[in-house]
């Protein structure tokens, strides 16, 4: 799917309805075990919001034509998803070397949270509200977004050998293209076996670059 035009631009839609594949739960249902108790009245409001936007899109559609609608609003969403999609995607994959997906007893929370990436989206930072601090992200979600690059600093002393220092940008980051297009000519599937795996490639898909299957010693 994920190199299949046009199904890639879908994925975050799918994701947050069914979120990812072996995971179970919806982002737009109250009762999901993704949200405590207490938070069921915020996610009922956030649902009726886009269900209301989604209406006002069929309206508009209706009234002013489904091209004007598409041209001022489809295609902004997708190039929109297009980003966050890439985001998401280069803060689990595309390290210079190759990271370790853990399974079973091999997993821990810290294990997988330190397994994540940092990145340097130069003048977009303050844009993404500073989510290029992934790494202090997955270890600490709880943390505001406000406090992430002092809490990253506060970490990287702690962190040691484990945090991997993010290459640092120009004003916009052209680097992650290329970061983006290594990735997806290397960074096929895992084995379906083993409890401490790494990204292997399928010569049958299309590649960027030549593959470079070394592996990296685990944590």
């Amino acid at each position: 799917m994920r190199f299949t035009i046009p199904l890639p631009m879908f994925a975050y839609p799918i994701y947050l309805w069914r979120r990812s594949p072996g995971k179970k739960g919806s982002h737009f249902n109250p009762y999901s075990d993704l949200f405590a108790p207490h938070e069921r009245k915020a996610v009922l409001i956030s649902t009726l919001c886009w269900t209301s936007m989604v209406l006002l899109l069929l309206y508009s559609s209706f009234l002013f034509g489904f091209l004007p609608v598409l041209k001022i609003y489809g295609i902004p969403y997708l190039i929109f998803v297009a980003w966050l999609d890439m985001v998401t995607y280069l803060h689990h994959h595309g390290y210079e070397q190759k990271l370790p997906w853990y399974r079973g007893k091999e997993w821990s929370y810290l294990r997988g949270g330190l397994t994540t990436i940092d990145r340097d989206y130069g003048i977009i930072n303050n844009i993404h509200h500073d989510i290029g601090t992934h790494v202090i992200h997955h270890l600490f979600p709880q943390i505001p977004h406000y406090h992430l690059v002092e809490a990253t600093r506060a970490a990287k002393p702690v962190l040691g050998k484990y945090y991997r220092e993010p290459k640092k940008s120009g004003a916009f980051p052209w680097h992650l293209f290329g970061y983006l297009a290594r990735s997806l000519g290397e960074d096929h599937y895992v084995s379906d076996t083993g409890e401490v795996v790494f990204y292997q490639s399928d010569p049958e898909i299309f590649t960027f670059s030549k593959p470079n299957n070394a592996k990296t010693k685990s944590n």
